[in-house]
């Protein structure tokens, strides 16, 4: 499969990458660096992209910032910077994207542990994982063509120690069980789904 990968350059993007590539897929690997490169907060950046990469048999997007204080203190501001980053951010992927998958193709997303779990500052990347998950939930049965939509959802990653103590208690996941998520939403039948690892 040809595959385009937005956030190829982070942990859960790079992950992704790994796998997919061993298992004999053509991965396009797109960050805000590379080129062609993309601003997933800017939909004319997106529409470059996907024009620049063509017809793809599948779309993944590992991308989103959002700001971590704690709820008294997060503004409207880091909200909606939250929401257009991660959430909008991937929505434009089903939004232009449609017309750039082949028949039968899939489109990723990811969220994560937040949307599930409460972790301290977290709110603002929460809800944006909230609405990227009930996202995928409602558009899957409209997709036309066959096309496919999930979300990987994994916990704290093991490869990124320098998060675990804000996830404290939780499991870290390896790599294998999140690459294991990814293969599943493209390569699977499923659609619809919130994969959590």
């Amino acid at each position: 499969m040809k595959i385009l990968l937005v956030g190829s350059g982070g942990h859960v993007g790079g992950v992704a990458r790994a796998e997919l590539e061993k298992r004999g897929h053509e991965v396009i690997g797109a960050t805000r660096s590379t080129n062609p490169g993309v601003d997933t907060s800017d939909a004319d950046s997106i529409s470059s992209l996907l024009e620049a990469v063509g017809e793809v048999d599948a779309i993944v997007v590992a991308v989103g910032a959002a700001a971590f204080k704690p709820v008294t203190e997060l503004t409207r501001e880091d909200y909606t910077e939250a929401f257009v980053s991660k959430t909008l951010g991937q929505i434009e992927f089903v939004t232009q994207g449609l017309e750039h998958l082949s028949d039968g193709g899939s489109i990723t997303f990811v969220t994560g542990v937040l949307s599930r779990e409460p972790v301290p500052t977290a709110a603002a990347a929460a809800m944006a994982n909230g609405a990227v998950e009930s996202f995928v939930v409602s558009a899957a049965p409209e997709l036309p063509r066959g096309v496919r939509i999930n979300a990987v959802s994994p916990n704290v990653l093991a490869n990124s120690p320098h998060f675990h103590d804000a996830f404290a208690g939780m499991t870290p996941v390896s790599d294998q069980a999140v690459a294991n998520a990814f293969v599943r939403s493209i390569e699977g039948n499923v659609t619809g789904r919130i994969l959590t690892v």
